[in-house]
């Protein structure tokens, strides 16, 4: 079962500016949580698989879990959710009842460090270049053990489309950056091109072969290609590094693009999604 470690030192070569405070980690212990607990957390997990393509954020439920365990002193109201008709006047003991249920949630999901925890979830480009860069150094299976990379497949599968690609985040329409990278990810990490339920390798690459190839994706796809050594480096287009000498306003300046990928984002950021 998985635990939230915050701002604790988990390695003798781990140093911060500020002794780790705010730090977040989720760690795998195999004798963790009761029966019940365990059912909870397996319950959680089935009900976002079912319901991934309705509800894109998992809204780190299992976070959620844990810390309404380890915050018994804040009590959760038991009052209903206000409801109001449409004709219907905003009372004095609606609003009271409201600001309670929020402050009561807000406070039951502080950590002891008194921060308040928050996966940097919903960007899918990010976690096949840490994958593809441990397999090409050849500590993929020293640095994450077999739960992490459980966890890995579960996450990449949970967010593949309805149509069998995958976005540049989990609420984004099939691109052929983010398909490309996030099946390259699946097979790093052992699965076969039938592997998945209901067929979802398969689908993942009849949606990279239907729309091009993975020749067709972006340049940072076919840079992480060639780091892999599945595509030539000469198919690389080469940005001049006088580029980022240029004004900052040009609209062809390499940074831009850094920038509006990340805006692009913007709205997924801090949602976690990390073990659903």
């Amino acid at each position: 079962m998985w635990r939230l470690k915050v701002s604790e030192r988990s390695s003798p070569w781990l140093r911060s500016m500020n002794n780790l405070l705010g730090r977040q980690e989720w760690v795998f212990h195999p004798e963790l949580g009761t029966p019940d607990e365990r059912a909870e957390v397996e319950k959680a997990r089935q009900e976002f698989a079912e319901h991934r393509f309705e509800r894109k954020h998992s809204s780190d439920l299992i976070m959620r879990i844990q810390y309404a365990k380890e915050n018994p002193h804040v009590k959760l109201t038991d009052s209903p959710a206000v409801k109001l008709g449409e004709h219907e006047d905003l009372t004095e003991e609606a609003v009271w009842t409201s600001v309670k249920r929020a402050v009561s949630r807000v406070c039951n999901l502080q950590a002891h460090d008194g921060h308040w925890p928050a996966d940097y979830g919903g960007l899918l480009f990010l976690l096949p270049g840490l994958l593809i860069t441990l397999y090409v150094t050849g500590v993929m299976n020293t640095v994450l053990s077999s739960e992490h990379q459980k966890e890995m497949r579960r996450y990449i599968y949970n967010h593949q489309n309805e149509d069998g690609g995958w976005g540049l985040h989990i609420e984004g329409h099939s691109t052929m950056l983010g398909s490309v990278l996030n099946y390259v990810a699946l097979r790093l990490l052992g699965e076969g091109p039938s592997g998945g339920e209901d067929g979802a390798m398969e689908k993942g690459g009849n949606w990279i072969l239907n729309h091009g190839g993975a020749t067709s994706t972006a340049s940072w796809g076919k840079f992480w290609l060639s780091v892999l050594g599945v595509y030539d480096w000469s198919g690389n287009n080469p940005v001049p590094p006088e580029f980022w000498l240029l004004p900052y306003f040009l609209p062809f300046h390499p940074g831009r693009y850094v920038l509006s990928a990340f805006i692009g984002s913007r709205h997924v950021l801090g949602f976690p999604t990390q073990v659903c």
